[in-house]
């Protein structure tokens, strides 16, 4: 008898450490890699077998698919005035090769999410506000200057996306009637004259986008409001931003329904993001107002280093609100480098990152670029993804399959899981869709490949990181 539940219990285990470690279903895997041609490419499956505990010595990217973090909101880039006069000058073939390369979700890298201006920005070809000088009341507002080329390329946006994008909006400065210094450009700050008055342009911006069709997210306050720019731009600083959203802006869309847009403060570099969120949101009377906190890559050219652990400590410190990148590009613009490989390389980087350390959505810069890096009306050329030629034809630089082998297979609703490298050289990130697939994201940025093993509980199949690539391995 004792024999015989001896037996059973052998048995019942052997059963269980079967189901336990039973093989994934396979893994297609993308590749896109530097001195290659491949780009986006399907390039094959793996299978998994048994691998209860690897050596020091075997390579390998760990998933665990029982921990969970944020949820995606999407992932995408800038619909601005340079992007939509350049788009207006292609031919009608180009234009919706763009459109399909940008937002369709099959043929496509399936862009969810959006970001444009109020008001003129340095993208833009010249500067214009929505109303006539010291019109306090705001009758004269019309957002005609956006009717010929912006509007209508938003609008075409969405349609190829599906008829949905997240979009959310951003003032680079007031009019300059309204601020301090009289000008848009180079500073300045706000007049509390125009406080209300400000806070009733965004209302009027968002309603009349919305009447034009164009559904509007969520909004930040300020872009970039610690720097005085050649363009526009306007101060403020954290403790200036939780007073005027107390006051005037939180206060301003709840009066006028619109107090489910979501409200972003910041909006500038990781550098100084904890200092920035934690002044602005340990006031609770500013913080029912705000959905998260929005920030921009760009501490590196200012002298700094990547500080991506800003990102976590805020996530860590304010866990109830979200993250998100809201502007990227490298600079300056230089067609002779345009196929530089490290400007790809600068987006995998960063989006593991800034995914890993609690992300919610990522927002490129201008989506779209004529051959010298604008139009910018102060000269302040830089690169997009993509670049319309002298011959009128798109140039795909090697970022935009770097941002699309997360944005292609990461869809919102996504959930982050873990993914832990364990070799520096191999940098990864991951996430859980809404269909139950799992797309995890590998990026060598070194001179040589790197064989590893992808692992999930006991079980690995054996992969290979080309040099100077990325790739996306989706498991069922």
């Amino acid at each position: 008898m004792k024999k015989n539940v001896l037996l059973l219990l052998a048995i019942l285990c052997f059963l269980y450490g079967t189901a336990q470690n039973k093989p994934t279903k396979k893994v297609h895997y993308y590749v896109t890699a530097d001195k290659t041609d491949l780009r986006l490419t399907l390039s094959g499956s793996l299978d998994f077998s048994a691998l209860n505990q690897p050596l020091e010595t075997q390579p390998c990217v760990f998933i665990d698919t029982t921990k969970i973090f944020q949820t995606l909101v999407g992932i995408g880039g800038a619909l601005t005035d340079a992007a939509a006069e350049t788009f207006a000058k292609l031919q009608p073939a180009e234009q919706e090769q763009l459109l399909k390369a940008y937002y369709d979700k099959k043929d496509g890298i399936g862009y969810s999410l959006g970001r444009t201006h109020i008001n003129s920005c340095d993208f833009s070809s010249h500067m214009y506000t929505y109303v006539a000088d010291n019109d306090t009341a705001l009758k004269t507002f019309s957002v005609k200057p956006d009717e010929q080329f912006r509007i209508p390329f938003i609008k075409k946006a969405i349609a190829a996306a599906g008829g949905k994008l997240t979009l959310f909006i951003s003032p680079w400065s007031p009019p300059a009637w309204m601020k301090t210094n009289n000008d848009m450009l180079h500073g300045g700050k706000l007049k509390p004259a125009f406080y209300q008055s400000w806070a009733n342009y965004y209302v009027k911006f968002i309603k009349a986008y919305e009447a034009a069709g164009i559904p509007v997210w969520g909004l930040t306050l300020q872009n970039e409001p610690m720097a005085t720019q050649t363009w526009e731009s306007c101060i403020y600083t954290a403790d200036d931003e939780a007073s005027y959203i107390k006051k005037y802006l939180g206060p301003t869309l709840q009066k006028n329904n619109l107090s489910d847009k979501k409200l972003m403060i910041w909006d500038h570099n990781r550098d100084l993001l904890f200092q920035q969120a934690s002044t602005i949101l340990r006031d609770k009377e500013v913080a029912k107002y705000v959905w998260g906190v929005g920030f921009h890559w760009y501490e590196n050219w200012a002298g700094g280093e990547n500080t991506f652990d800003n990102v976590r400590k805020v996530k860590d410190a304010f866990p109830d609100k979200n993250i998100m990148l809201t502007e990227a590009c490298n600079f300056p613009f230089s067609w002779e480098h345009i196929n530089d490989w490290n400007w790809g390389e600068i987006y995998g980087k960063n989006m593991i990152n800034d995914f890993n350390n609690g992300a919610v959505g990522w927002t490129d810069w201008n989506i779209l670029l004529n051959e010298n890096g604008g139009p910018n009306h102060v000269e302040n050329n830089c690169y997009a993804p993509v670049h319309c030629t002298k011959d009128g034809k798109l140039h795909f630089m090697n970022s935009y399959y770097y941002i699309g082998h997360f944005s292609k297979f990461i869809r919102p609703g996504a959930k982050r899981i873990i993914t832990s490298s364990s070799r520096a050289q191999l940098l990864t990130t991951g996430f859980k869709n809404a269909d139950g697939k799992y797309a995890v994201v590998v990026m060598n940025a070194g001179d040589k490949k790197m064989d590893f093993y992808l692992w999930i509980n006991g079980n690995a199949a054996a992969a290979t990181a080309l040099p100077h690539s990325i790739a996306t391995y989706v498991i069922e």
